[in-house]
């Protein structure tokens, strides 16, 4: 019961701080909307991506690995299916400056949003599930 509420509370917790940090995830519906997504998705991590990921080893051999984020990606799309609370949108990243470092401004489509935000989902999910073991 504590490790099904802990994997609760760190896909609440992704799934709010990536739709801050990236807006081309919407939540609406508030909390209730929130806790909804994080619940199917949790769901979805448990029993979904272990299938997907089995579905795809033929093509994740042949590539060495690289199509391991589709799995994630697919997730994150039935998410959006199943979930009415949830929107994904095209998104304008405004670029990025620090140092002599740039990142320019780049229109992502849907499809690209999405790689984006999974790809940020699973990189705070690993992180917060590092810290809690």
């Amino acid at each position: 019961m504590k490790a099904i509420l802990r994997n609760f509370l760190i896909n609440l917790g992704a799934l709010w701080v990536t739709s801050q940090a990236i807006p081309a995830l919407s939540i609406d519906g508030g909390i209730k909307g929130l806790a909804v997504g994080a619940l199917a998705f949790m769901g979805a991590n448990i029993i979904l991506v272990p299938l997907i990921k089995i579905l795809l080893l033929p093509l994740n051999l042949l590539t060495l690995g690289i199509f391991a984020w589709l799995a994630n990606v697919l997730a994150l799309y039935l998410l959006m299916l199943a979930v009415p609370y949830f929107q994904l949108l095209p998104y304008q990243f405004p670029g990025f400056s620090w140092g002599g470092f740039i990142i320019p401004s780049l229109n992502l489509s849907t499809f690209q949003a999405a790689i984006l935000i999974s790809f940020v989902i699973g990189l705070i999910i690993h992180f917060l599930q590092w810290l809690t073991k």
